[in-house]
């Protein structure tokens, strides 16, 4: 398998530059939109990414408008990457279908971590499939 495909999407565009620039350091290969209108319009998200890092606070469309509808089209795994970090907004987003949540500001090796961790679940065949 090639290097995993990450899109962020943050309106942050200084942040995206430097996870960006530390997630390729890692064999990643990252991508960048920094509003979320775009993802609307993506016709098959898993084609062109293994994950997406999604920000909740940004101009036009938030992240939490963003999540139902990439779940209404697609599995591809989504870590909540954002400001707003209580409880609530963790649980929040994960009862709307994130695989994870982690708040900004975040180490740069926590989020790889955690995306890492995404991935590997996300590879590993399940146990029905591995009897058959």
């Amino acid at each position: 398998m090639g290097s995993s495909r990450i899109l962020l999407v943050d309106d942050d565009v200084e942040l995206c530059q430097l996870l960006q620039e530390y997630l390729e350091g890692h064999g990643l290969d990252v991508s960048m939109i920094h509003q979320g209108e775009p993802i609307l319009d993506m016709a098959d998200l898993e084609a062109s990414y293994d994950l997406i890092c999604l920000d909740i606070m940004m101009p036009g469309i938030s992240g939490l408008t963003l999540l139902p509808a990439i779940r209404a089209k697609s599995n591809i795994p989504v870590i909540m990457v954002t400001g707003r970090g209580d409880d609530i907004d963790r649980v929040v987003g994960l009862e709307m279908g994130a695989d994870d949540y982690i708040a900004k500001p975040c180490n740069p090796r926590e989020l790889l971590a955690r995306i890492n961790a995404v991935l590997r679940r996300i590879e590993r065949p399940s146990p029905v499939q591995q009897n058959t």
